[in-house]
C-alpha cells in the first residue's frame, strides 16, 4: 500500500511539470499540439530537472471544453494522436526517468459518450441511472457561465444535471455500475504503466441526495465552487484502494477547487483518499507579502497536524499566468520561482513558466474557451525565429508576448535566463534534504520580506523573498552564503544582509554558522 507518511515517497521529493497538450508542441503541422510533439520535447522537461509530467486530457472528445468532455476514456482523440502514441509517451517518459500522470475526469462525460446516448434514449434505458435525471430542476448553477445546472431533454422528458456545460452531463457515482465502469478506466491506464492521475474537480462527484436549493446558487454562484458532500470522500476512497493495489507507488492528485484550505485537508482522508490536493490561493494571489505569508502559514497550520503533504502552484491552464498577475514583471517572476521551489511540499510547474511567459492577448474573434481561459493556454515558442517551432498551419491561439526572446531556444542559449534559474533552483532543491522534506519555520523579518527556515537533520537552508521594489536590509543570525539568487548572482558569496528589490535568495550555512 502506498505510504502517505513515508518521506521516501517519490512524489514528496518530486517536481511535477504540467503539459497542456494543445499548446505544448505540434508535430503534424495542423496548428494544434499533439503527443508526437510532446515526445519531441520530453528532453526539455528532463533537462529542466523535473521528476514527473502531468498531461491534461488527450482522450476522445468533441472538445466543447478542450477535452474535459470525454466521449471515450480509453482511446486518444485523433487531434492528439493514437493509443500507440500514448503508450510511447508513457514508455519514453519512463526511459528518461520521468513519471507520467494523466488527467482523470470522474464527475462528467461528454453528452456524446455512448453511456449518455444510451441513458437519454429512454427512461427505460439500463443506463438511465448512470446519470442524474429529475422531473423538476432546483436552483443549482453551472460553471463556465452555463446558467442552470439542469438541461431539459425533450425526448425523454426530464432534466439532466451538469455542474459544467450542458455538453458535460454528470455521472451518478451512487450507481455501482458507474463505479465499476470508471474503475475500469483507471485499470486500463494503470495496466499501461501510468504513475497516477490528476483528478479533475474531485470534490464534485458527491451530490446532495436531497437536491436542496442553495442560497449561493440563487445569488448566481456555480455549485462547483463550493460543493462539499460526504459521498465525494467515499468515491475517492474507492479510487485510492484501486490505485494502491498496483505496484510502484501510483498516486492521486486532486483538484479540490473550493478555496477553503480547511475543507481541502479533508480530501486527504486518513491517508486513504488523495495523496496530494492542489492548493489554490497562490493561483489568485497578487505580488503581495501579506497574502503569501497568510497563505503559507495557513497551509502549514492546517496540513501539518493532519499529516497531509502540501502542493504549491503559481500557474496552470485555468488561471492567469503569475507573471501577468504580477504586472508583467520578469524580476518578480524570477523571485517567485525561488519561492515556489523552496516551500515545504511538492511544486507543480505549468509549461512555459520556466520561459517567463505571460498570457497571450487573444482577440474576441479568436477566443476558443467558453470560460475565457485562452490567454494562459497560448502555444509554447520553441525557436526564436517565426513560426517558433510551429511549422504548417498557424497555431490555434496566438503566441504570448515577445515569443522570440522567450523561446526555449533563446533561453537555453542564455545562461542568465529565467529558464536556467529554474534549472538551478530545481538542482539546488534536489541536492538539499531540507528543501525537499524539511520542516518549515517562519523567521522574523521586515514586513515586506518573507523569510523562512527549512531544516532536516543537519541540513539547513534559509529563504528570503523581498516583495518591495526597493532594497531591504535583513540580517539573520549566523554566517550565511548564497546558494541561489534570483538576479543570477554567482553562488558561494557571503550574504551581507542586503536584499535587492523584488529579489529572492536561498542561503546555506557559512563556515561560522
Amino acid at each position: 500500500m502506498n505510504g502517505t507518511r513515508s518521506d521516501e515517497a517519490w512524489w514528496k521529493n518530486a517536481v511535477v511539470y504540467q503539459i497542456y497538450p494543445r499548446s505544448f508542441a505540434d508535430a503534424n503541422g495542423d496548428g494544434v499540439g499533439d503527443i508526437p510533439g510532446m515526445l519531441a520535447h520530453l528532453d526539455h522537461v528532463r533537462d529542466l530537472g523535473a521528476d514527473a509530467v502531468w498531461v491534461s486530457p488527450i482522450f476522445r472528445s468533441p472538445m466543447a471544453d478542450a477535452g474535459y468532455d470525454i466521449s471515450d476514456y480509453c482511446d486518444i482523440d485523433p487531434l492528439f494522436g493514437t493509443l500507440g502514441d500514448a503508450q510511447r509517451l508513457i514508455d519514453e517518459a519512463h526511459a528518461r526517468g520521468l513519471r507520467l500522470l494523466l488527467d482523470f475526469v470522474p464527475n462528467h462525460t461528454s453528452d456524446q459518450h455512448p453511456w449518455f446516448l444510451d441513458s437519454r434514449s429512454s427512461r427505460a434505458s439500463p443506463r438511465r441511472d448512470w446519470y442524474i435525471w429529475r422531473d423538476e430542476p432546483n436552483d443549482w448553477r453551472a460553471a463556465l457561465g452555463a446558467g442552470s445546472a439542469w438541461t431539459w431533454d425533450e425526448k425523454s422528458g426530464q432534466y439532466y444535471l451538469h455542474f459544467f456545460l450542458p455538453q458535460q452531463p454528470d455521472l451518478n457515482w451512487r450507481n455501482p455500475e458507474v463505479v465499476e465502469a470508471m474503475h475500469g478506466v483507471l485499470r486500463f491506464w494503470l495496466d499501461r504503466g501510468v504513475d497516477g492521475f490528476r483528478i479533475d474537480v474531485a470534490h464534485c462527484t458527491g451530490k446532495d441526495p436531497t437536491f436542496a436549493d442553495h442560497p449561493r446558487c440563487l445569488a448566481g454562484e456555480p455549485l462547483a465552487d463550493f460543493n462539499d458532500q460526504p459521498y465525494s470522500h467515499e468515491v475517492l476512497r474507492g479510487i485510492r484502494r484501486l490505485v494502491d493495489s498496483y505496484p510502484g507507488e501510483r498516486i492521486l492528485v486532486g483538484e479540490v477547487n473550493i478555496r477553503s484550505t480547511a475543507s481541502v485537508v479533508q480530501y486527504y482522508g486518513a491517508g486513504d483518499e488523495l495523496h496530494m490536493s492542489f492548493n489554490f490561493p497562490p493561483l489568485d494571489a497578487p505580488w503581495d507579502p501579506v497574502v503569501f505569508r497568510t497563505c503559507i502559514r495557513e497551509v502549514d497550520a492546517l496540513l501539518r497536524p493532519a499529516d497531509a503533504w502540501p502542493t504549491w502552484v503559481l500557474s496552470n491552464h485555468d488561471n492567469v499566468r503569475h507573471r501577468s498577475r504580477y504586472g508583467g514583471s520578469l524580476r518578480r517572476a524570477r523571485a517567485a520561482a525561488i519561492l515556489l521551489l523552496s516551500l515545504r511540499g511538492t511544486p507543480f510547474l505549468f509549461q512555459g513558466e520556466e520561459l517567463g511567459l505571460e498570457d497571450a492577448l487573444v482577440d474576441p474573434q479568436r477566443q476558443v474557451d467558453p470560460g475565457g481561459r485562452d490567454g494562459c493556454r497560448a502555444p509554447i515558442p520553441w525557436t526564436a525565429a517565426p513560426p517558433h517551432g510551429w511549422e504548417g498551419a498557424p497555431p490555434w491561439l496566438p503566441f504570448p508576448p515577445d515569443p522570440a526572446s522567450h523561446s526555449a531556444q533563446r533561453q537555453w542559449a542564455d545562461p542568465g535566463s529565467i529558464l536556467h534559474l529554474y534549472r538551478q533552483a530545481l538542482a539546488v532543491r534536489k541536492a538539499s534534504p531540507a528543501l525537499r522534506l524539511g520542516d518549515w519555520e517562519e523567521i522574523d523579518s521586515p514586513p515586506e520580506v518573507l523569510a523562512f527556515r527549512r531544516r532536516r537533520g543537519d541540513d539547513v537552508r534559509l529563504v528570503c523573498v523581498n516583495f518591495a521594489a526597493q532594497p531591504r536590509r535583513f540580517h539573520p543570525p549566523g554566517d550565511w552564503r548564497i546558494a541561489l539568487c534570483s538576479d543570477g548572482q554567482a553562488p558561494g558569496s557571503r550574504f551581507r544582509g542586503e536584499l535587492a528589490g523584488e529579489h529572492a535568495v536561498v542561503l546555506e550555512p557559512g563556515a561560522e554558522t
